[in-house]
């Protein structure tokens, strides 16, 4: 008996559906909801904390040379070099954990346009929201 490639096909794709319903971490990509991965306090909303906890642990996890700074290589293209330079007060090439929380800290502002002091998905979903979560994961 032969089975044809489309039948094959049809089947992986019943399975992952099967699979990706009984259990969502197989089903999506854990970055595919970033209010899952980052709300900790699980309110459906991500506050500073929450995006300073993920930027901080971020950051140590970037730190591969574990000098308590990065570079621009380190961060590999989540500022722009004038980004990077405005990050950069003591303009030493590198940016510390507290530099890098204080650019964290301007993101989250910006993307919180109705100043409550949360980000839902429409916000972290806008241009302001996505350049945030470039910072955070």
């Amino acid at each position: 008996m032969t089975i044809s490639r489309r039948t094959v096909l049809l089947h992986s794709l019943t399975a992952a559906t099967v699979i990706g319903g009984c259990f969502p971490a197989f089903g999506k990509s854990r970055h595919s909801n970033p209010i899952q991965v980052l709300d900790t306090d699980n309110d459906g909303t991500v506050d500073l904390d929450e995006a300073k906890k993920a930027a901080s642990d971020l950051f140590d996890g970037l730190d591969r040379d574990h000098d308590g700074t990065l570079d621009k290589r380190e961060l590999a293209g989540r500022l722009s070099a004038k980004e990077f330079a405005d990050a950069d007060p003591d303009h030493d090439g590198t940016l510390t954990k507290d530099e890098y929380l204080a650019v964290v800290q301007q993101r989250f502002h910006a993307a919180n346009p109705d100043n409550d002091g949360t980000l839902d998905a429409k916000e972290l979903s806008g241009r302001a929201g996505r350049s945030l979560l470039r910072l955070l994961r």
